[in-house]
């Protein structure tokens, strides 16, 4: 049996555990939440180092890109170094395949026509594969990227106005830590605190990672569709209860969860067999299209 743990430097409140089959070899697949403590995720990441056979690292990117361009963020890499021996993925390496995957399926096998769709992208340097795909698709997409994270009032609603933007701010924000930006530990458990609402109301489709999401969330979003990533049961309860339409995970339901793309990718680097730097996106597509993964759609 094959074992992949995530790490994450999200909310211990949303750890789950599953075993799966993926193409005839057994998984069990653990996420593990440090609420927020750097240290003591880079422990945990020690600790796992040649004893598991790929590290997950959640609530936490290494890499972030806009365009041809890579940044990478200072605790990431911190994160990423900590093991010396099992492979170590922040689910990057996949987004670009299996998010642009994500919108296909919303076009072909949903009937949605994303022509002229208005979009919230809450986050595009960390789906920026997903956020190239809605633009390809002909959506009208607002980059929510220095709103939600830098709290900067600036919608960018060009690809080519966000990745100047990006060059010019993300050299500085990559040596901030992480927390700076992005919601970690308990304040992921934190009712959302409404801003920018008038954002969410233009958008049609919610798109991107749930916490930024969820974040700065009003309290009603009727007959909204939300494609992003990781969700709890409570999470789906609480799109209910304010009105989404339709919630799609661009992660497919492992024992009633969808768990985050570090998880998924480190489940295919398990199987390859191989160092994370040495699997290029071919390899993730040809396992992904073999393993007939897709993402889970529910109908609220």
């Amino acid at each position: 049996m094959k074992r992949v743990v995530s790490v994450s430097l999200g909310s211990s409140t949303r750890d789950h555990r599953a075993r799966v089959e993926l193409l005839g070899e057994e998984f069990d697949i653990e996420r593990t939440g440090v609420d927020g403590k750097l240290d003591a995720a880079i422990a945990r990441v020690r600790e796992l180092d040649g004893t598991v056979d790929a590290i997950g690292l959640g609530g936490i990117d290494v890499y972030l890109y806009a365009g041809n361009r890579r940044y990478a963020l200072r605790d990431g890499l911190r994160l990423l170094e900590a093991a010396k021996t099992t492979p170590v993925v922040d689910g990057s390496g996949l987004k670009n395949t299996l998010e642009r995957e994500a919108v296909l399926f919303m076009r072909e096998s949903l009937g949605i026509d994303l022509r002229g769709k208005k979009v919230l992208m809450v986050s595009a340097l960390d789906r920026f594969g997903m956020a190239q795909a809605l633009v390809e698709s002909g959506a009208d997409v607002l980059f929510g990227d220095f709103i939600f994270a830098l709290d900067l009032d600036k919608p960018v609603r060009d690809l080519a106005t966000f990745e100047e933007m990006a060059e010019k701010y993300l050299p500085d924000a990559c040596k901030l830590p992480f927390q700076f930006f992005y919601p970690t530990g308990k304040k992921q458990d934190q009712p959302p605190e409404p801003k920018y609402p008038q954002y969410y109301d233009e958008a049609e489709i919610i798109a991107g990672d749930f916490h930024f999401m969820r974040r700065f969330m009003p309290a009603r979003l009727d007959r909204k569709i939300v494609l992003t990533n990781t969700v709890t049961q409570a999470d789906v309860d609480d799109l209910r209860r304010r009105g989404v339409a339709m919630l799609i995970t661009t992660t497919p339901d492992f024992a009633g969860r969808s768990f985050g793309t570090n998880v998924v990718e480190a489940a295919l680097v398990a199987l390859l067999g191989k160092r994370w730097e040495e699997i290029g996106a071919g390899e993730y597509e040809h396992l992904l299209h073999e393993l007939h993964l897709k993402p889970r759609v529910i109908n609220l």
